[in-house]
């Protein structure tokens, strides 16, 4: 059987099996199985999933997923939450659209520590939505920034998004942390930016200022996010300086998480035992996923297709900017359909030979990924931030969505400029190895 037709049977046995409800782990494994009985049927298919599951699994580089993931959890009930909106304030009275920045940054600090989009989205929406309405802030910019904010989780490290890509990609997870730290930079002055501009445009929607409160005061207000403040200036200093491996920094991440909770006087064995059922389940679900991707993947090195579609693509002699601009269509409309963890062990076995074969750095490569998918979390009808905004606003889903339309432009203005100038990407990562390649 030629590949074209098995590309077809393969790819028309995944969206049936998705169509139908099955889980995504088990519609990678059933679609390698199926290409490995076409093509090699006398290879010992039990063999190559056990090798396959195995070694999927069988990862140091792994070991910080759960850890980071945990750290997010224990973070996620204390009262970092509340802090964010309060510590915050202050500080941004003086900028048109005032407390809006705070979702931005609010969720820059939230994300940082949690790794998490939905968690990051759904903890600052919770505070910063009441607060916003009640001061008589206009309702669809504060949705919207925090639609597009809320995807920050995953860009700004620690990302458990980006520690799956580095294990799928087999990558550098601790340089794709480094790089994330300008895109993320990045995003966040795009956000602030449009949300100055939109406010000077605007300035009958903007509330009167709060009165002035003096530095001592400001200080006073900010006093508790001094911890989690350190918390993330030690696991950056870690990560840049080279003190300790991203799995360590995860380790000392969550240990210093305990530390924080107890401090708040927040951690009790209920809060315990949450974060623990909250990380195993979230740990099995993208282990289980991961492991019947790396036996798809094995699958398809067998069927030969990636290496012809990367041959393919050469004879097409497409421009690096035609590729990724073919690359972010396609994510775009991926993400109206799946999430992110899933996009990446989806596409990066036919992609990811594409990619090399183009000359693209597979670190940058990352970034771009993760700003694409943060696209899929604004977009509608299934990006998951619009859901969890629509459940907390009340507002339908049409609202939700044109409120974030601009913050989706926006990434793709990042997606651009990281393409144009990609040495935002690399310059921490090759200040902190300067050895390295890329």
């Amino acid at each position: 059987m030629d590949q074209i037709a098995l590309t077809v049977i393969v790819l028309g046995a995944m969206l049936a099996l998705l169509a139908g409800g099955v889980w995504i782990s088990l519609a990678l494994g059933i679609c390698g199985g199926i290409a490995m009985l076409i093509v090699k049927p006398e290879v010992p298919l039990g063999k190559v999933l056990a090798d396959s599951l195995w070694g999927s699994g069988n990862s140091w580089e792994l070991a910080a997923l759960p850890l980071f993931i945990w750290m997010g959890e224990i973070l996620f009930r204390t009262r970092l939450s509340d802090e964010i909106f309060r510590g915050l304030a202050p500080w941004l009275n003086w900028l048109p659209g005032r407390l809006v920045h705070v979702n931005v940054l609010g969720c820059g600090i939230f994300g940082s520590v949690s790794g998490s989009s939905a968690a990051t989205c759904a903890t600052i929406a919770k505070i910063a939505l009441p607060e916003l309405k009640r001061r008589g802030y206009d309702e669809k910019l504060s949705l919207g920034s925090l639609a597009g904010a809320g995807t920050l989780g995953i860009l700004i490290p620690p990302s458990i998004t980006m520690v799956v890509y580095a294990v799928a990609a087999e990558t550098s997870i601790i340089q794709l942390f480094l790089a994330g730290f300008l895109p993320g930079l990045l995003v966040m002055t795009l956000y602030s930016g449009y949300i100055v501009v939109w406010s000077m445009l605007n300035p009958d929607k903007d509330p009167p200022a709060d009165p002035p409160m003096s530095f001592r005061k400001k200080l006073a207000e900010s006093r508790n996010l001094i911890p989690t403040g350190l918390l993330i200036l030690f696991i950056t200093a870690s990560l840049i300086f080279g003190w300790a491996t991203a799995t360590e920094c995860a380790a000392w991440g969550v240990t210093f998480s305990f530390g924080i909770a107890a401090w708040s006087r927040m951690l009790t064995w209920e809060a315990f035992r949450q974060s623990v059922i909250g990380t195993v389940r979230m740990t099995a679900m993208i282990m289980l996923i991961l492991a019947c991707a790396a036996f798809l993947s094995k699958s398809m090195a067998y069927t030969g297709i990636p290496k012809q579609l990367a041959e393919f693509v050469a004879t097409l002699q497409l421009s690096p900017y035609m590729l990724i601009a073919a690359l972010t269509v396609m994510y775009i409309v991926l993400g109206t359909a799946l999430d992110g963890i899933s996009m990446i062990v989806l596409t990066t076995v036919v992609v990811i030979p594409l990619v090399k074969q183009a000359g693209f750095d597979l670190i940058w490569f990352g970034i771009f990924m993760i700003l694409v998918i943060e696209m899929a979390e604004v977009s509608p009808p299934v990006g998951f931030n619009l859901f969890v905004l629509q459940a907390m606003s009340g507002k339908d889903s049409v609202f939700v969505a044109r409120a974030a339309l601009p913050f989706f432009f926006l990434l793709v203005a990042a997606v651009a400029i990281i393409t144009i100038w990609p040495d935002i990407v690399y310059v921490v990562p090759r200040w902190a190895f300067p050895n390295s390649s890329g």
